[in-house]
C-alpha cells in the first residue's frame, strides 16, 4: 500500500484516478477546496485548499511525504511552482496532466503527434479575444507547466513526468461536449456535421487514464522520458464515433455535411460541434504502451459513457445549443 497525493479529486480524470487507487487499497489524500462532497472512504483523507493559494497549500501540505503525487490542476508554470515551494513537500514519484495542445500550438508538424514534435517551433499568438487565442494561452500555459516541472524536479531530485492526454472521454464528464451531440441527436432535427464528419479524432477514456496512473505509482522502474501520450491507439473518423454513440443511444441522427467556412460564416464554427476543427489533439501514444501503459478503442468505452449520460443527463444544455435555432436554420438551408 503506498500514500498517494491527488491534487484535485471530484473531476472527471481525477474521479476516476481517486477510486482506482482506493480500489488497489493504497490511502489516498486530495486537495481540493471543497465544493463538491467526496464518496466517505476509511482510506481517503480529504485536504481543504485553494490550489492557486500558497498559503492554503503550505497550511496542508508542509511536511507531507507521499509515495506518488498526481497533479490534476496544473495550468503554468507558477502553479507548479507553487506546489514545490511548499517546506518540506515531498512528492515522492510525480506525474502532471498535461494536454495534446502542447503540439497544436506549433507549426510543421503533423498528427498523430510524438512527444519530440513538442520541440517544433511555435506558431505566432492568435489575436486577443478570439477563441484561437484562448485556445492557444492553454497550450502555452501547459507547456509552460511541464518545463517548470522538470526544472524543478531535476533541481529537488524526486522523478517526474507530464502526462500528455487528448480530450477525455468518461461517464462522468461534466464539460457536456458529448451530451451536446446527443441532445442534438434526441431533439429529432438536423445535425450539422462539419466537412461531413471526416475530420478524425483520437480520445482517451478516463478510466484508461486513471489505471495508467496507477501503473506509473506501481511500477518498478520510472519511465526515463520527461513526457509521455496516452491517448487511443487509432484514428477514427469523426462521424464513425457520433454513429457509434447514436447506436448505442438508439438513436437515428439525421446528419447534414456542411463546409466549415458555411459555419463560421454562420457564426457557429467555435460552438456546435465539438471535437471539430483544429483544436482537438490526436496523440501517438506507442512510446507510453512500449512502456505497458495501454488505452482502449470507443468502442469498448463507448456504450458505458453514452448510457451514463443518458440515465443522468447534465442539468444544462452545452452552451452552444443556445444556437440550436441557427444551426437549423442553416441545415435547412443546406437541404434546400
Amino acid at each position: 500500500m503506498k500514500s498517494v497525493l491527488l491534487l484535485g479529486a471530484s473531476g472527471l480524470l481525477s474521479g476516476a484516478a481517486r477510486e482506482a487507487f482506493l480500489a488497489a487499497g493504497h490511502y489516498v489524500s486530495v486537495v481540493s477546496r471543497g465544493s463538491r462532497p467526496l464518496p466517505p472512504h476509511p482510506r481517503l483523507n480529504p485536504l481543504i485548499a485553494d490550489r492557486r493559494d500558497a498559503a492554503s497549500l503550505e497550511a496542508v501540505l508542509a511536511g507531507k511525504k507521499f509515495d506518488f503525487a498526481c497533479d490534476f490542476l496544473a495550468y503554468d508554470g507558477d502553479d507548479v511552482s507553487r506546489l514545490f515551494a511548499v517546506p518540506g513537500f515531498s512528492p515522492g514519484r510525480f506525474a502532471m496532466i498535461s494536454s495534446g495542445q502542447v503540439y497544436l500550438v506549433t507549426e510543421g508538424t503533423t498528427p498523430p503527434f510524438r512527444e519530440a514534435d513538442s520541440e517544433a517551433p511555435l506558431m505566432p499568438a492568435p489575436p486577443e479575444g478570439t477563441r484561437d487565442r484562448r485556445e492557444w494561452d492553454y497550450g502555452m500555459g501547459k507547456r509552460a507547466a511541464e518545463a517548470t516541472l522538470r526544472l524543478e524536479a531535476s533541481a529537488l531530485g524526486f522523478p517526474a513526468l507530464a502526462l500528455r492526454l487528448p480530450v477525455v472521454q468518461g461517464e462522468d464528464d461534466g464539460s457536456s461536449r458529448l451530451w451536446a451531440w446527443l441532445e442534438r441527436m434526441k431533439d429529432g432535427g438536423p445535425v450539422l456535421l462539419p466537412d461531413g464528419g471526416t475530420q478524425p479524432v483520437r480520445f482517451v477514456y478516463a478510466g484508461d487514464a486513471a489505471a495508467a496512473l496507477l501503473r506509473l505509482a506501481e511500477m518498478k522502474d520510472w519511465p526515463a522520458a520527461p513526457a509521455l501520450n496516452l491517448s487511443q491507439p487509432e484514428d477514427i473518423p469523426l462521424k464513425e464515433f457520433l454513429e457509434l454513440a447514436a447506436s448505442v443511444a438508439g438513436l437515428r441522427p439525421r446528419f447534414v455535411p456542411v463546409a466549415g467556412e458555411a459555419l463560421a460564416a454562420a457564426g457557429l464554427a467555435d460552438a456546435c460541434a465539438p471535437y471539430w476543427g483544429r483544436w482537438c489533439s490526436r496523440l501517438d501514444p506507442a512510446a507510453a504502451f512500449a512502456l505497458g501503459l495501454a488505452a482502449r478503442g470507443p468502442r469498448e468505452y463507448l456504450p458505458s459513457v453514452v448510457r451514463a449520460h443518458l440515465d443522468a443527463p447534465p442539468a444544462s444544455s452545452h452552451p452552444g445549443y443556445a444556437g440550436r435555432a441557427a444551426e437549423l436554420a442553416l441545415a435547412a438551408k443546406m437541404l434546400e
